[in-house]
Formats: C-alpha cells, structure tokens, sequence
C-alpha cells in the first residue's frame, strides 16, 4: 500500500484514541501529590515519636517501599498506575513497584533463575547508572571546587 505523509497522518488520526491529556495531567498530579504527601506525613510522625530526621526518612522510605511492594504483590498498584499513570511511577513507590512486578510475575520459575534475576533486570541499569553518575559528580566536584 502506496501512501502521501498527509494520507498516513489522516489515517492516524482516524484509528487514535482520543487523548485526554488535561484528565491524564490531573490524576497523575493528584496521585504523585498523594503519594508525596502520604510521605510527608509518615515522616512528621516517625519525627513525632522521637526518631531523629535522618532515621525519620529512613523509615519513610522503608515504609513507602513495603507499602508499594505489597500493594504490587496484591495487584492493586497496577489499577493505581494505569488510573495515575506517571503520578504513581514517578516517585519511590514507583521504582518499588518496578522491582517486585518482575520478580513477583516470574517466581515460578525459581528463586535464583526467576525472582532473583528478575529484580535485577529492573533494578540492575538504575544501580550501574546511578553508581557511574555519582562517580562521575563526585569528579567533577573534586576538579572544579
């Protein structure tokens, strides 16, 4: 099938469900924002019973990982994310989530062939490129402080 750009776009636009960026924008910011908050506060009440602010988030991120992994586990964080879309994937929760989708689909296949290689196929590139980049800043803080 011979087309012109302008019959391939008419085409496109016709079979393309219609966006609804403005509705998609505001869940994903009502939910980040929710997510970010539920933080917030788990870090005011971990300062409330008296854990210092390093150790208060600590244990938000403990908490805010766990919750994340067992709403996966459960399946319902992948209705959250298909209803927040980037709102639920961008912070922690989300890289928690990327981590225990893999290892949880794949677990029949065994402890080290299955989870075990699949939290790594998430996690693997976030750790190399997250450990090169800080390798890299630390450089450049060295040579131009």
């Amino acid at each position: 099938m011979d087309m012109r750009n302008e019959e391939y776009a008419d085409l496109v636009q016709r079979l393309s469900p219609d966006s609804k960026l403005g509705a998609d924008v505001l869940r994903a910011f009502l939910v980040g924002g929710l997510i970010c908050l539920l933080g917030q506060g788990l870090l005011e009440l971990y300062s409330f019973w008296g854990a210092s602010d390093q150790d208060a988030g600590t244990w938000c991120s403990i908490t805010l990982i766990f919750l994340s992994a067992m709403l996966t586990g459960l399946g319902w964080y992948d209705d959250l994310a298909k209803f927040a879309g980037a709102g639920s994937l961008v912070p922690i929760t989300g890289f928690a989530n990327a981590v225990a989708s893999p290892a949880i689909e794949f677990k029949t296949e065994g402890w080290v062939t299955g989870l075990a290689v699949k939290i790594f196929t998430i996690a693997g590139p976030v750790l190399v490129f997250g450990s090169a980049a800080s390798v890299i800043y630390g450089i450049l803080l060295c040579l131009f402080q």
